[in-house]
């Protein structure tokens, strides 16, 4: 990089563009869209040394046009296929402190869901969609210093910029980041709408043939950094066991390969405020918690009984998630004193198992085949450990909500769970409990000895307070970030 370019950045700071599918609260789907809608707040708000001028970009989905927020336009352009142009209008909203830019195009008009079922429509929408994000820095005749893509769905721009950006001087210095939220989702169903928008398969001889033409593996192959959304799960998609067939070839990379954990909103999830709450409290208030579990043990028509523990599994009812596991452990300690609700939609068989083992133990278990965000927050605030046996989860966010209200995780000691539990066998300030082998036996031994502790009273508390103590906020993440990016460019 040139002194001149040097200057600039000490004069105008960083200037990043990132891109994901989604971004709340304009839309959401999962947990990308937690992230991209919080942080790149978090960066914006952080007083850093140097500034950082962060814009987000996602597709303008119709159900963002039927929210009618205010919007202006800021300009058009085409992108390029075999079959000829496809126009790009380009959109600006000012409903965050930072640059939104909303693109549309017929590609991503064409169906109303976010995702949808059929894997070709998604690709081109989404093909189109970053292949866009590269043409805005010029629109905006703004400095791309850098882009910062999220999963497959923008990792094409990650790959495609290498080809073009000698052509355009907003990106000729351009860094390149892309964050791995869930590797086994690469972008199948992708070779066609790469070979429309003129996007050839990548040329990296480690990555294997299938994975060329894959978004995913693409970016991955050409990223300046890839970032895992936990420390452990950048170890993990490193083995067989988590590397969908890639980890050799992510191994070559290993040196541009490293974890930051996500963080959570601690404003929107806090106990001592939450409208969703029968009981507002804190870690100075906690004997007032337990007004929450008796409300949600009324709510179910469970027993009421402050010394019975009261468990909860608050999931998308997915194999992913473990909650088969749960269903079997549970039956395992049946005779144990426990109560348990089970909240989630998803998988129809796991659904009908729940609703199985409901009648099953009418007694002690109750099924909420549903979704609902204020039950869920209720159930954090009064329930006295969770359940969330994921066989992988690359971050995870349950597990830090449950802490925030002092419910303590049982976990699998995989991805994100690692990083953000603290099991009293490891530390004397525990803060959940961790199980290794993936099964219903060694999780039902963890919730009994989960169970054991809920009666050590003065233990206990200690490690909710432990845990409504750790530090989940998304500046904690953000400072992470902005130190790689600073780094990325210091180094170029």
């Amino acid at each position: 990089m040139t002194d001149s370019m040097d200057n600039a950045h000490e004069l105008n700071g960083i200037n990043v563009l990132f891109i994901a599918a989604e971004a709340d609260p304009l839309v959401k789907a999962g947990g990308l869209g937690d992230v991209a809608g919080s942080l790149p707040l978090a960066i914006n708000r952080l007083n850093h040394e140097q500034k950082v001028d962060i814009r987000l970009a996602i597709p303008y989905y119709n159900s963002i046009r039927n929210n009618n927020i205010p919007v202006e336009k800021i300009g058009e352009f085409t992108v390029e296929t075999v079959d000829g142009s496809v126009l790009a209008e380009i959109f600006s909203t000012n409903v965050s402190e930072i640059p939104i830019y909303l693109i549309a195009g017929e590609p991503v008009a064409r169906e109303d869901a976010i995702y949808g079922t059929d894997f070709k429509s998604d690709a081109e929408k989404f093909i189109f969609f970053s292949l866009a994000c590269l043409k805005l820095p010029a629109l905006l005749n703004w400095r791309c210093d850098i882009l910062h893509a999220n999963d497959w769905h923008t990792a094409a721009a990650i790959h495609q910029i290498r080809s073009i950006k000698t052509l355009d001087p907003t990106l000729q210095n351009t860094k390149t980041i892309l964050t791995i939220h869930n590797l086994p989702f690469m972008g199948t169903g992708s070779e066609e709408a790469l070979a429309k928008y003129k996007v050839s398969p990548s040329k990296n001889k480690n990555l294997p043939a299938w994975a060329r033409e894959l978004p995913l593996p693409m970016g991955l192959a050409a990223a300046d950094q890839v970032i895992a959304v936990s420390p452990t799960y950048a170890k993990e998609i490193m083995t067989p066991e988590f590397g969908c067939d890639l980890q050799g070839f992510l191994q070559t990379r290993r040196a541009r390969v490293s974890g930051i954990l996500n963080g959570i909103d601690t404003h929107s999830w806090d106990p001592a405020c939450d409208p969703a709450l029968v009981i507002n409290f804190d870690i100075s208030t906690m004997e007032d918690r337990v007004e929450n579990k008796r409300a949600l043990l009324q709510e179910f028509q469970l027993d009421q009984g402050d010394d019975i523990p009261l468990l909860v599994l608050i999931s998308r009812m997915d194999r992913q998630k473990g909650v088969d596991i749960v269903i079997e452990g549970l039956r395992i300690i049946s005779d144990h004193p426990w109560q348990v609700i089970l909240l989630g939609t998803g998988d129809n068989r796991l659904e009908q198992d729940c609703k199985d083992l409901e009648i099953e133990l009418a007694h002690k278990v109750r099924a909420a085949i549903r979704f609902d965000t204020n039950l869920s927050r209720r159930m954090y605030a009064g329930a006295d450990i969770l359940l969330m046996p994921s066989r992988y989860e690359p971050c995870g966010l349950s597990q830090m909500f449950a802490m925030r209200y002092g419910c303590l995780p049982v976990a699998r000691a995989t991805g994100g769970l690692v990083d953000t539990i603290t099991d009293p066998k490891a530390s004397t300030a525990g803060t959940g409990f961790l199980f290794s082998r993936i099964d219903p036996r060694s999780f039902a031994i963890t919730v009994k000895r989960a169970i054991q502790s809920f009666y050590q009273k003065d233990d206990w508390r200690l490690m909710q307070e432990t845990a409504m103590s750790q530090d989940f906020s998304w500046k904690r993440s953000a400072e992470q970030y902005v130190n790689l990016y600073m780094k990325l460019i210091n180094n170029s």
